[in-house]
């Protein structure tokens, strides 16, 4: 009888089915549009999942604040090990051997790599009027370098309408709306989607609108982030943080329009979300302008060390 491979005892909480259809998703990962995804449905047991809701961190326990450091409709929770027994077990899980081969099995990239630091990723819960902007991510880890390459988030909503917003939208160019390609998912209980990060995988969700019975419903998901240390040479760019689309005027705002109150509020979002990107972009030059005057100052005062020690400067 054959030995296990290593860290197949740590995947009791995977399905079954998904353990066993490994190699068959991966056609469908790399033919997909409008770039490499796959959406499997039931990805954890039914338990297991069930254990993770019930385990939810509540909203004031993450970070809640945007990127530019505003308060946002968003939390994070990063260190999902601290969550209980059932989030440890998952940590546990996605760093083993067994789990990092199965999920390079279905996406066909493999030495994937685990971020202890859940850096960017964790739980997340978004509330209603929290949207996300189409973007790509950041393409290596701040702390280790390596390359990102995937992204796997599992939904834990067990009532969830497309019509509510906060769908997941994969795009091809969102800077070309009229030759943009999107696929949407809907955030339903257990859904796995994996996709691949690249330069061009755009993605975002249209904002949470909630019907005024369910206002008491948030969007609840876990996110996965995985590296490797190298990828295809074609594939790499220089180091960017994520990169947002700002939102363009829909379609219906023309001349002679009369605003509506809901038209009012939608170009209040359109014009907040754009200046909430330009304060961060702010934020990271100016801290590259600090940090390259600090290394020209220090290569100045190092030449004049080293002409001093030869005697040139007097």
């Amino acid at each position: 009888m054959n030995a296990p491979a290593p860290g197949t005892s740590l995947l009791t909480m995977i399905a079954p089915r998904v353990l066993a259809q490994a190699e068959r998703m991966r056609d469908g990962f790399l033919d997909a549009r409008p770039f490499a995804h796959c959406v499997i449905d039931g990805f954890f047991t039914d338990a297991f999942a069930r254990g993770l809701l019930d385990a939810f961190p509540p909203f004031e326990r993450g970070d809640s604040l945007n990127e530019d450091g505003t308060p946002a409709g968003k939390s994070v929770v990063e260190q999902m090990h601290a969550l209980g027994e059932g989030y440890a077990r998952l940590d546990r899980c996605v760093q083993s051997t067994g789990f990092l081969e199965l999920v390079g099995r279905i996406t066909g990239i493999s030495d994937l790599l685990y971020d202890p630091w859940y850096f960017g990723g964790g739980t997340h819960e978004n509330r209603e009027g929290q949207s996300l902007d189409n973007h790509i991510d950041f393409n290596y880890h701040p702390g280790t370098g390596w390359h990102r390459r995937l992204n796997l988030i599992v939904y834990l909503n067990p009532e969830w309408e497309e019509s509510w917003g906060g769908v997941l939208e994969l795009h091809r160019d969102p800077y070309d709306p009229e030759a943009d390609e999107v696929t949407r998912v809907v955030p339903l209980f257990n859904r796995c989607v994996i996709f691949e990060t690249t330069e061009h995988s755009w993605h975002g969700f249209q904002k949470i609108q909630l019907p005024a019975d369910r206002q008491g419903l948030s969007r609840k998901s876990i996110a996965l982030y995985f590296y490797t240390r190298d990828r295809p040479e074609e594939q790499t760019a220089q180091a960017h943080s994520t990169i947002y689309v700002d939102r363009t005027l829909p379609a219906h705002f023309k001349p002679g329009r009369v605003l509506s109150e809901r038209d009012c509020i939608e170009l209040h979002d359109i014009v907040d979300r754009s200046s909430s990107h330009n304060r961060r972009l702010y934020g990271e030059i100016s801290r590259l302008q600090t940090e390259l005057g600090q290394t020209l100052l220090s290569r100045l005062i190092q030449g004049v060390r080293r002409l001093l020690a030869r005697g040139r400067l007097r």
